[in-house]
């Protein structure tokens, strides 16, 4: 047998998984299937609030232990999204490695489907970057603890609708405890990313007032909102964006939108989007603070797809799921309050609320042998 020595990179990741405070996670799986090419990682945070849910990524990584450390990110997110959002479920995240354009195929994904299934239901899956709703009805044939799927399959469809909802909801609860009413009217808003979930928020923004100014590295995703709202402006880069006269800017696309350099030159003074990790580096958070700059925690106002997708486990209903996306503007009130009496960024608020929930769930467990 060779002798395979770890790299740097890989030693980070396993240090991340056992070693640091952004660790803790109960069970990682790598999942090979060299038929269909399949190379994928399943992560689960946490079953302390029940079934692990988080969605399927599919992307392009630059190396094996990028995906891990991504599945490690993510799957941690999905804890603190899922007890924030009031859901009884743990947080769990996949990455399939990948250009889904070019090795995505019907033998990956159902080979895929079975490595999820063989976790017997302590990790549900759904769509995310990279993966939609008819990928979610190939898995499923192989899998059912699958949602996301498309209603002839009994899945409650595209989860990007309930997503932008929430994002809208987080927003107006922003608007509200920075310049004292729920409303978007009047304000110029910044989205950088108007894919399958910026889309249908610059739809909300138009309907409430907004100023809308847009920007996408697809020129097709751009010509196809301004042709829908010729109101609606555009720039050509997400770092002209942040630099453009703003109320709020609205990160939308991948994760660590929020730098130092971001952070600097940021003319907004709220920060809401649908992003998940937008946060590039602890600490970013307080420098927003520091700035004056009100940021709503990603994994809050972007829970509508979670929530979506969890309905659809006892038999979806969209108006069910709706009102309890509609609670993300509460939810978001509470958490700035809770910032501005404990003297935090509202990030570190929301997360000590998420960590309160999980850690009365695993208090609350009835210890093995003591029935």
């Amino acid at each position: 047998m060779t002798d395979v020595r770890p790299t740097d990179e890989a030693d980070g990741v396993l240090h991340t998984l056992f070693g640091s405070d952004q660790g803790g996670h109960e069970q990682v799986v790598l999942c090979q299937d060299r038929e269909s090419g399949l190379k994928a990682v399943i992560a689960i945070h946490s079953t302390a609030l029940g079934p692990a849910l988080g969605g399927t990524r599919f992307y392009p990584y630059a190396s094996e232990e990028e995906a891990v450390r991504d599945a490690l990110n993510l799957a941690r997110g999905m804890s603190y999204k899922n007890a924030l959002a009031g859901l009884d479920h743990g947080g769990g995240k996949a990455v399939i490695i990948g250009d889904p354009e070019t090795v995505k195929s019907e033998q990956l994904l159902l080979a895929y489907g079975r490595f999820v299934a063989s976790l017997g239901g302590r990790y549900v899956t759904a769509c995310d970057v990279g993966t939609y709703v008819q990928d979610m009805d190939v898995v499923a044939r192989e899998c059912r603890w699958t949602t996301g799927r498309s209603p002839e399959n009994g899945g409650a469809g595209d989860s990007s609708v309930l997503t932008a909802f929430g994002v809208f909801q987080g927003m107006r609860a922003a608007a509200r405890t920075q310049w004292g009413e729920p409303t978007l009217r009047g304000r110029r808003v910044g989205i950088a990313g108007v894919g399958k979930v910026g889309h249908h928020l610059v739809e909300h923004l138009v309907e409430d007032g907004a100023e809308v100014v847009i920007t996408d590295v697809r020129a097709e995703a751009v010509e196809r909102i301004i042709a829908r709202h010729p109101q609606v402006t555009s720039v050509a880069t997400a770092d002209i964006l942040v630099r453009s006269p703003l109320d709020v800017y609205a990160p939308c696309a991948l994760g660590g939108a929020l730098n130092d350099e971001t952070v600097a030159a940021l003319t907004a003074t709220v920060v809401c989007g649908a992003a998940n990790n937008q946060l590039a580096h602890p600490g970013v958070e307080k420098d927003l603070a520091d700035r004056g700059i009100l940021y709503a925690p990603d994994y809050v106002v972007n829970a509508g797809g979670v929530i979506q997708v969890a309905d659809e486990l006892h038999g979806f209903d969209f108006d069910r799921a709706k009102a309890k996306a509609n609670e993300i503007f509460a939810t978001t009130l509470a958490i700035f309050d809770r910032a501005k009496s404990d003297g935090i960024p509202p990030a570190a608020a929301a997360d000590r609320i998420a960590e309160q929930r999980m850690a009365e769930a695993r208090a609350a467990a009835v210890p093995v042998g003591a029935l």
